[in-house]
């Protein structure tokens, strides 16, 4: 499998999916096709998603497949809601970084779980935390990961596979590492501009605060739709103007909440 994040950068374009966010699930097949999609409007650019395995759930999370586990905040769901799609993409060549809302429960574990299960699946390569969700009930914005905690999270990451990368994602620099840059992609979900030229210009800050380091952006929100809706085609027109100011773009992808209407079944 070649390297997302390799010399030759290859943009990852996509999608990123929740079980809360679309208004239903349309099945493997549609995502793949999105991934296909998205991909198709970016030159050197391979399918690549965020999927959503761990949703918070009261203090800590839940987790979309059956399991076990001593270690407290983790709850486990009676199907697997993942695998027929994991499937799916790997025969598609679909690269897939599987992303967790921890809440209290321990990130570590929480890898542990994920990858002894998924980690089979060729899709995948590497895994994620939306730290806005990290220790959320202490801080609404969730609790910044210092470079010890970050280096350890990818510790464990790559125990499990010396090719994995670990995803960090805010919408705030100061919530994610410092320092510590090394097999670390920083994902920014940042939302509600007051049109494109805005979105740029943070988006822009973004990509120089952790170059040389890789990052990626998340959009389509409903937020901005009030802006993007006028476009022809938002993801191609957002997508290319983020590319000709953040040259460490390694990743873009639509979020799921607007997916189903700006990518109709």
């Amino acid at each position: 499998m070649s390297h997302p994040h390799s010399k030759t950068l290859s943009l990852g374009a996509g999608f990123r999916y929740s079980p809360y966010g679309p208004a239903y699930n349309p099945g493997a097949e549609y995502w793949a096709k999105l991934g296909e999609r998205v991909a198709g409007l970016f030159r050197n650019s391979h399918p690549e998603a965020i999927w959503i395995v761990s949703k918070l759930d009261g203090e800590g999370t839940q987790l979309s497949f059956p399991g076990r586990s001593d270690v407290p905040y983790i709850e486990f769901s009676s199907e697997d809601e993942n695998e027929q799609t994991l499937s799916l993409f790997d025969l598609r060549n679909i690269h897939v970084w599987l992303q967790v809302e921890p809440g209290k429960a321990n990130v570590e574990t929480l890898f542990d779980l994920i990858l002894a299960r998924y980690g089979h699946h060729r899709c995948v390569i590497g895994v994620g935390v939306d730290v806005e969700w990290h220790y959320s009930s202490q801080r609404t914005e969730g609790t910044p990961v210092s470079d010890d905690e970050a280096a350890g999270w990818f510790a464990v990451v790559q125990a499990h596979n010396p090719r994995y990368l670990l995803f960090l994602k805010h919408w705030e620099t100061s919530m994610l590492p410092p320092n510590l840059r090394n097999g670390l992609l920083f994902v920014d979900d940042s939302q509600m501009f007051a049109n494109i030229n805005d979105m740029c210009s943070e988006f822009a800050d973004w990509g120089r605060n952790f170059s040389p380091a890789p990052v990626a952006f998340q959009i389509g929100y409903p937020a901005d739709k009030k802006w993007w809706g006028d476009y022809k085609d938002p993801a191609t027109t957002i997508g290319h103007a983020i590319l000709n100011i953040v040259p460490n773009t390694a990743g873009m992808f639509w979020v799921d909440f607007t997916a189903l209407e700006v990518f109709p079944p």
